[in-house]
C-alpha cells in the first residue's frame, strides 16, 4: 500500500541524486527507467525534474525527483499507472495545488504584493474595468512537462523504460508601446504594467489552462531610440472559458506627487493572435507627463485615469 502523497512543494524533494518518497514495503515491484526525451524543447535547460506516477487503480500518486535533465532509475509496484513530469527547479515562482490526481494537477503563481518597477502597493491600485474582481498575480517562469497513458510495470518483465517527451508549457507575450510622448522620462527607470484577463495557471495533467481570470504584472522599460517602451513576459495564456477582455493598464507615478492609470484595450489583438503562444502587443497614443526631474515616485496619492485610443494600425 502506497504510503499518502505529501509533496509540500517540489523543491523539498531536491535532494543528491535520484531520490523518491518513502513507501510502505510492498512486493512485487518492477525496475523501471525514467528518459526524458527533449526533442520537443531541445534548448530546455532545467536543473532538475519531477516525475509523478498515477495508479490506475485509484490509490495515491507516488513522486520521484531527478537532480537532473535526463531521468534515472526507480522501482515502483506493479500496475497500471499514467504519468507526469514537470521541471522541479520552479520553487522561487510556482505554487502547485490539487496534485492527487493527474486530472487537478494545477500550476499558479503567487499574489503580486509589490510591483516590481515603482514598489506600488497592489492592493491600492486602480484596476482595469471589468478585472475588478481579478487578484493581481506574478508572471510565470519557464515550464516544461508532459504526460503518458497506459503504463504497465510488470514485476516479471525485466527492466522497463518510460520515455517522457517534455514540452513548453508557458506562453511568450510581448508588449511594445509605440512613439510614447515624452518617452525620455523613463531613462534609467521602468514604469509597472497589468494585462487583465490572463488565466490564473495552468491543468498540467490536461494540458490546458484554468478558467479563473487573473490581471498579471510585469515592467516596460525604455528602449535604446528612447521613444519606445517594451516589455516581455510568460503567461499561462487567456482563460479557455471566460474569454474575459484584456486591458493593458501602465502605471506612472511622479515626483511632483501625481500619477497616472493609463489604459488600453488589446482584446483583439491577444485573442486574435495568430500563434496564442507567442502574442505581441502594440500600442500607439501614450502621453507621458513630462517630468523636469526626479523620474517616478510611489509616494502619491489619488490616480489619475487616461483611456488610450488604438488607431487601426496598432495591432500591424
Amino acid at each position: 500500500m502506497m504510503k499518502r502523497f505529501a509533496l509540500a512543494a517540489v523543491a523539498a524533494l531536491m535532494l543528491s541524486g535520484c531520490h523518491h518518497k518513502n513507501l510502505e514495503p510492498f512486493e512485487p515491484t518492477g525496475d523501471l527507467e525514467v528518459v526524458f526525451d527533449w526533442r520537443e524543447a531541445p534548448d530546455a535547460n532545467p536543473a532538475s525534474m519531477a516525475f509523478t506516477m498515477y495508479p490506475e487503480s485509484g490509490e495515491d500518486p507516488v513522486a520521484f525527483m531527478f537532480e537532473n535533465r535526463t531521468g534515472g532509475s526507480i522501482r515502483a509496484e506493479g500496475g497500471s499507472y499514467r504519468a507526469l513530469c514537470l521541471n522541479s527547479d520552479i520553487s522561487d515562482w510556482a505554487r502547485l495545488r490539487n496534485r492527487e490526481a493527474i486530472e487537478t494537477f494545477e500550476v499558479l503563481t503567487p499574489d503580486a504584493e509589490q510591483l516590481e518597477a515603482q514598489n506600488l502597493d497592489s492592493g491600492a491600485l486602480p484596476k482595469a474595468r471589468g478585472a475588478e474582481s481579478e487578484r493581481i498575480a506574478s508572471t510565470p517562469g519557464m515550464l516544461w512537462g508532459s504526460t503518458k497513458e497506459g503504463i504497465t510495470v510488470d514485476p516479471l518483465g525485466g527492466h522497463q523504460v518510460i520515455t517522457m517527451y517534455p514540452e513548453e508549457r508557458v506562453c511568450h507575450y510581448t508588449v511594445d508601446v509605440i512613439d510614447v510622448e515624452n518617452a525620455s522620462s523613463v531613462r534609467g527607470a521602468a514604469l509597472d504594467a497589468t494585462l487583465s484577463g490572463m488565466a490564473e495557471g495552468y491543468l498540467h495533467g490536461l494540458g490546458k489552462p484554468t478558467d479563473t481570470p487573473v490581471t498579471m504584472s510585469f515592467m516596460l522599460t525604455l528602449a535604446d531610440n528612447d521613444k519606445d517602451l517594451h516589455g516581455e513576459f510568460l503567461t499561462f495564456g487567456e482563460c479557455p472559458v471566460t474569454k474575459a477582455d484584456h486591458i493593458l493598464s501602465i502605471y506612472a507615478a511622479l515626483s511632483d506627487g501625481s500619477k497616472t492609470h493609463f489604459t488600453a484595450d488589446v482584446t483583439t489583438q491577444v485573442s486574435g493572435a495568430e500563434d496564442p503562444t507567442h502574442v505581441h502587443i502594440i500600442v500607439r497614443g501614450l502621453k507621458l507627463p513630462k517630468v523636469q526631474q526626479g523620474g517616478f515616485s510611489p509616494n502619491v496619492k489619488d490616480w489619475e485615469h487616461v483611456e488610450i485610443d488604438l488607431d487601426m494600425g496598432a495591432g500591424k
